[in-house]
Protein backbone atom coordinates (compact mmCIF):
# COMPACT_ATOMS: atom_id res chain seq x y z
CA UNK A 1 0.00 0.00 0.00
CA UNK A 2 2.57 2.81 0.84
CA UNK A 3 4.73 2.06 -2.74
CA UNK A 4 1.19 2.60 -4.18
CA UNK A 5 0.89 5.94 -2.38
CA UNK A 6 4.62 6.36 -2.56
CA UNK A 7 5.35 7.26 0.99
CA UNK A 8 7.53 5.22 3.65
CA UNK A 9 6.12 2.30 5.09
CA UNK A 10 7.36 3.42 8.53
CA UNK A 11 4.86 6.76 8.01
CA UNK A 12 2.00 4.99 6.88
CA UNK A 13 2.61 2.35 9.86
CA UNK A 14 2.63 5.92 12.44
CA UNK A 15 -0.72 7.39 10.84
CA UNK A 16 -2.24 4.34 11.03
CA UNK A 17 -1.30 3.47 15.12
CA UNK A 18 -2.22 7.14 15.63
CA UNK A 19 -5.45 7.02 14.17
CA UNK A 20 -6.12 3.44 16.26
CA UNK A 21 -5.29 5.24 19.38
CA UNK A 22 -7.58 8.35 18.37
CA UNK A 23 -10.46 5.79 17.87
CA UNK A 24 -9.72 4.10 21.16
CA UNK A 25 -8.41 1.10 20.04
CA UNK A 26 -5.19 1.77 21.61
CA UNK A 27 -4.64 3.40 24.78
CA UNK A 28 -3.66 6.68 24.99
CA UNK A 29 -3.57 7.74 27.75
CA UNK A 30 -1.93 6.79 30.71
CA UNK A 31 0.92 4.70 29.64
CA UNK A 32 0.86 4.31 25.85
CA UNK A 33 0.91 6.41 23.23
CA UNK A 34 -0.76 10.14 23.06
CA UNK A 35 -4.15 11.05 21.17
CA UNK A 36 -3.65 13.87 18.75
CA UNK A 37 -5.43 15.98 21.46
CA UNK A 38 -2.88 14.83 24.07
CA UNK A 39 -0.02 15.95 21.73
CA UNK A 40 -1.72 18.78 21.27
CA UNK A 41 -1.75 19.66 24.97
CA UNK A 42 1.57 18.91 25.73
CA UNK A 43 3.23 21.19 23.00
CA UNK A 44 1.17 24.20 24.48
CA UNK A 45 1.88 23.16 27.99
CA UNK A 46 5.89 22.94 27.29
CA UNK A 47 5.76 26.00 25.54
CA UNK A 48 3.97 27.46 28.88
CA UNK A 49 6.71 26.02 30.36
CA UNK A 50 9.34 27.86 28.89
CA UNK A 51 7.42 31.10 28.72
CA UNK A 52 7.57 30.91 32.67
CA UNK A 53 10.90 29.86 32.96
CA UNK A 54 12.16 32.75 31.29
CA UNK A 55 10.26 35.05 33.05
CA UNK A 56 11.59 33.33 36.04
CA UNK A 57 15.47 34.32 34.97
CA UNK A 58 14.49 37.75 34.00
CA UNK A 59 12.93 38.64 37.78
CA UNK A 60 16.10 36.78 39.13
CA UNK A 61 17.89 38.52 37.55
CA UNK A 62 16.54 42.00 37.78
CA UNK A 63 16.87 41.30 41.46
CA UNK A 64 19.88 40.81 41.60
CA UNK A 65 20.78 43.73 39.67
CA UNK A 66 18.79 46.01 42.21
CA UNK A 67 20.07 44.19 44.93
CA UNK A 68 23.59 45.05 43.84
CA UNK A 69 22.35 48.96 43.78
CA UNK A 70 21.66 48.71 46.84
CA UNK A 71 25.38 47.10 48.20
CA UNK A 72 27.69 50.09 49.71
CA UNK A 73 31.23 49.72 47.62
CA UNK A 74 33.85 47.71 48.16
CA UNK A 75 36.96 48.66 48.49
CA UNK A 76 38.84 51.40 50.58
CA UNK A 77 37.68 55.00 50.20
Amino acid sequence: MSQRLGIPVSSLAKWVRQARIVRGELSGSGQGPLTSEERAELVQLRRENRELRREKDFFRLAAVHFAKEQLPPRGFA
